[in-house]
């Protein structure tokens, strides 16, 4: 997913927390749901960051690194992304998000 066309909000949103839980049936699994999504958007960011700025790590001269204008714009941009946690709660939101949970099927199929 390209997470740089996100239509998230780039501040923290107040949210009705039991609408949300709609989807689930419980608040703290919704919570666990995006917590969890948030967390592979960071790694995923993270690794996409991290391969942008391998291609300026093969100066060692500090003066290089401190200068270089590329680098400090690519970092700017991510720094002007939506947190990955609000992201994930967009995602959320609008039924982007697959997600299960094992104990509830167990449960029916047992029933």
């Amino acid at each position: 997913m390209d997470f740089k066309k996100s239509n998230a909000p780039l501040n923290t949103v107040t949210r009705d927390m039991l609408a949300m839980s709609q989807q689930t049936g419980n608040v703290y699994e919704t919570v666990c749901v995006i917590g969890k999504r948030a967390n592979q958007i960071s790694l995923e960011l993270k690794k996409e960051l991290e391969k942008k700025l391998q291609e300026f790590a093969s100066s060692d001269n500090l003066e290089e690194v401190s200068e270089n204008r590329e680098q400090i714009e690519i970092s700017k941009f991510y720094e002007k992304l939506p947190k990955p946690t609000l992201i994930a709660t967009q995602e959320y939101i609008e039924k982007k998000l697959y997600f299960s949970n094992p104990a509830k099927q167990k449960d029916n199929l047992g029933k």
